[in-house]
């Protein structure tokens, strides 16, 4: 009985083991190059959140006063998005699913009537939590936000 061997017709294919390190010394330089510009900008990343939220909160108010025909007072708060103040015409799902907080883990600063625009003023304190600030620091506000 004779025995057959087949082989394989023209190059062979695959990655010999230089190529594979190449390639993994490639991807690794990219890393460092490409993950500390990421990682440098969480600030930024929470400050577009916030202004996100803001907008989110801005929706629901203007429902809020579409069904019971008045926005909630500062003594209701944000709370009256979630929880009925017992106000005619609200919606009994409420228009948020919880309360809000920023992106830094503080609660969203709501007055109505507002100081700063006729209906509310809603803001973050920012990356201190304090009023005021610049930079990272600097308040994230309702009627002062630009894209």
């Amino acid at each position: 009985m004779r025995t057959r061997h087949i082989h394989p017709i023209g190059p062979r294919r695959g990655f010999t083991l230089i190529e594979l390190m190449i390639v993994v010394v490639i991807l690794g330089l990219l890393a460092t190059i490409v993950m500390p510009k990421m990682l440098s900008r969480p600030d930024q990343a929470r400050r577009v959140k916030a202004k996100a939220d803001i907008r989110s909160i801005q929706s629901a108010l203007a429902l809020f006063k579409t069904d019971t025909g008045r926005f909630p007072t500062t003594s209701e708060g944000l709370e009256a998005l979630v929880n009925d103040p017992g106000v005619k015409g609200y919606n009994a799902d409420g228009y948020l699913e919880s309360m809000p907080v920023d992106p830094w883990g503080n609660r969203y600063v709501y007055i109505s009537p507002g100081v700063h625009s006729k209906d509310y003023d809603l803001k973050s304190y920012g990356k201190d939590g304090e009023n005021g600030g610049t930079g990272d620091d600097a308040d994230i506000e309702s009627w002062n936000m630009q894209d």
